[in-house]
């Protein structure tokens, strides 16, 4: 744990289009940060030409800073931008000016693409907004991205998913700087879920292919209205009229999975409606999804999540500022993407 005599300096580097979100993230979370009753951070938004710049969503921002505010600065980060490729050279030179001298060097969502072109992520481990992860690591070989984490720390170097993965990253370095207390302290003032950490899942695994046929939707509706009910391969070609071997290649053609991994998929997505809703005990969760049992819930939650379905559940009771759930209460059913 560090401590400053003076406010931690971050200098948060806006490349535009500016994705205003995350940019408003830094001075969220570190605004709110308090050692006793003075302020830990000082937070400096700056970017390459000062005046108006263009962001993402169709606005303009009026930034006074110049990048000069990085010279000075403990931590640098960069946010997340509309342009992946051209990044104003002058902002390379900033980061690497500041990784050099031994800064702090973070990114929020797709600001990782800045920090590859500038270098710093070479050899490194880093993730980005699992939306981009197969743009990043086309361009990117030499980076070993982490695409499923909400952030990755390596080296002094800090990357984080999209949107609001970026305030899981700003309060892990407040844990880091300051202790767990701060942090948590932290998360209540800003209404945000608790220090998680970074290894937690983005909460979407490789989302469902888009389906791409409708010769089995009959099928496929049947499967989800029966998901708490044991289904196997040979249910669901009598259903659809065909042999298994022709009912798995069709579904592959459609859904791009084979039809249990498809039943997977959508019992996960069952019991995470059911977590997120109920309060009912595991065995009963696990029932209702077609899981099984608490044990397989468990296991296949973590292999999901990398979350256990209590943790998974306390995270969401959080977000939403943890007000109580009838013990009975159902979510919608059905198929969720």
């Amino acid at each position: 744990m560090s401590a400053f005599p003076r406010p931690h300096r971050v200098a948060v580097v806006a490349a535009p289009p500016v994705t205003t979100f995350d940019l408003s993230i830094p001075g969220l979370v570190f605004g709110a940060a308090l050692v006793g009753e003075r302020p830990a951070y000082e937070v400096t938004i700056c970017t390459a030409d000062p005046g108006v710049v263009a962001t993402s969503g169709g606005m303009d921002l009026l930034l006074a800073h110049g990048l000069e505010a990085t010279g000075a600065a403990d931590t640098v980060m960069v946010t997340g931008t509309g342009d992946r490729v051209s990044t104003d050279p002058r902002v390379l030179d900033a980061l690497r000016a500041a990784a050099a001298r031994g800064a702090r060097v973070a990114s929020i969502c797709t600001g990782a693409f800045v920090l590859a072109q500038a270098g710093l992520l070479d050899g490194r481990r880093a993730t980005t907004f699992w939306y981009m992860s197969e743009e990043f690591r086309r361009r990117f070989p030499g980076i070993a991205l982490v695409p499923d984490v909400l952030f990755v720390e390596d080296r002094g170097v800090l990357t984080s998913a999209g949107l609001s993965a970026g305030i899981d990253l700003c309060l892990h370095m407040v844990g880091r700087d300051h202790g767990a207390a701060v942090a948590n302290a932290t998360a209540r003032l800003v209404v945000a879920a608790p220090v998680r950490p970074g290894g937690q899942a983005q909460f979407i695994e490789t989302p469902l292919p888009p389906e791409r046929g409708a010769r089995l939707a009959a099928t496929r509706a049947w499967a989800l209205a029966r998901l708490d009910e044991p289904t196997t391969l040979a249910d669901l070609a009598r259903h659809a009229g065909t042999s298994v071997r022709t009912l798995t290649r069709r579904f592959r053609s459609e859904t791009g999975l084979s039809p249990l991994q498809w039943l997977l998929h959508r019992r996960l997505d069952r019991a995470r409606e059911i977590l997120e809703t109920t309060t009912l005990p595991m065995e009963q969760v696990a029932a209702r999804s077609g899981l099984g049992t608490a044990d397989s819930l468990r296991t296949h939650f973590r292999r999901s999540t990398s979350l256990t379905p209590t943790a998974y559940r306390a995270v969401h009771r959080a977000g939403r500022g943890g007000g109580p759930l009838p013990s009975g209460s159902k979510g919608v059913v059905g198929g969720g993407g």
